[in-house]
């Protein structure tokens, strides 16, 4: 059976007195969630409001491997983000993506994975995202949009089986930036983006048996609104990202974010440019992480200068993968 201490991941760290875990635990959307991504998720909520995790997005648009953010990452700083951020964006490459994500996990680290979704009757591809899709149709079943629909979720849900089947806990961020009107899951207003969550979130839960997902919800910083908010009960982690022009904390987004879902989930920073200063963090932008996006929004000096980028991963505040606790480290065999 397991213990208390079991259950928060073993950091001997008390619950914060948050009113999301005044009553016990804190639980996620997925009723039946693995081992793996409770003790996960708890680890977060005792971290929210007093450090965060330092997170980075690799490049998935060159076929020769990932890792470039990382070298460049450890030659700047000495150090290795808590948080690697995937991307199943071309088909020819998401093999290759979840045998990165599996040994980031194997080595300690923190899983986090997005979709580029390209419209479905059009094919995959970060331009196919920006292009239109008849959503409305595609909640319809019997239609030929529903199909294609489907089709892709069931074939992205296969690649989180592989996660989820070496015990991966990942961190889950579909359709992101959905309120603003440049990717299609965002252009045809809130009441069909919630429709497009539930059904995703049901279809991987109850068909797909997707236990290893936390749920993280992304607005596009310019448009924080509640319309869009699918509710408690199909989000683990709520955030947003502006791509900010300094190394502010990007209070106003957090406050943005907080007002809507208050203290019942973590609030991320789940997309940046400048990394924020970790001076500036608190109560008023307690990011439970931040995720640097890839290439030159890292590399850039203009972006993230690399004497602020060594200091910035040397603070207290920022936990970066040599802090992580060493349960994090997923093994191969039985899942838990």
């Amino acid at each position: 059976m397991l213990t208390r201490r079991d259950l928060l991941g073993g950091t001997g760290l008390a619950l914060t007195s948050r009113p999301a875990l005044a009553a016990g635990l804190p639980m996620l959307s997925h009723p039946k969630a693995s081992q793996a991504a409770q003790r996960l998720y708890r680890y977060l909520w005792s971290l929210y409001g007093r450090q965060t995790l330092t997170g980075q997005q690799e490049q998935n648009f060159r076929h020769d491997g990932g890792g470039h953010e990382l070298a460049y990452l450890e030659r700047t700083t000495g150090r290795q983000p808590a948080l690697l951020g995937f991307d199943y964006l071309d088909p020819r490459d998401n093999s290759a993506v979840n045998a990165r994500a599996i040994a980031w996990s194997r080595a300690g680290g923190v899983v986090s994975v997005c979709w580029h979704w390209g419209a479905p009757d059009l094919g995959p591809g970060y331009d196919n995202a920006k292009k239109d899709f008849d959503l409305e149709a595609a909640l319809r079943p019997g239609t030929p949009q529903h199909g294609v629909m489907m089709r892709d979720i069931d074939e992205v849900a296969r690649l989180l089986v592989q996660l989820r089947d070496a015990n991966v806990p990942v961190l889950w961020r579909p359709l992101h930036e959905f309120s603003g009107d440049w990717f299609w899951w965002g252009k045809h207003g809130a009441e069909r983006f919630k429709a497009l969550w539930a059904l995703m979130h049901q279809r991987f839960c109850e068909t797909h048996h997707l236990d290893n997902l936390i749920w993280v919800l992304g607005w596009a910083g310019q448009n924080v609104d509640a319309a869009w908010y699918p509710g408690r009960a199909l989000v683990d982690i709520a955030g947003a990202d502006l791509y900010a022009s300094d190394h502010g904390p990007l209070s106003s987004i957090f406050a943005a974010v907080k007002a809507i879902v208050g203290d019942s989930v973590p609030i991320c920073l789940h997309e940046n440019g400048p990394v924020p200063d970790p001076d500036l963090l608190g109560p008023a932008a307690d990011w439970v992480w931040f995720m640097t996006w890839h290439t030159g929004w890292l590399t850039d000096p203009a972006q993230n200068p690399p004497d602020l980028l060594r200091r910035y991963f040397a603070s207290d505040r920022y936990v970066t993968k040599d802090e992580l606790p060493a349960w994090l480290q997923t093994r191969s065999g039985r899942r838990g």
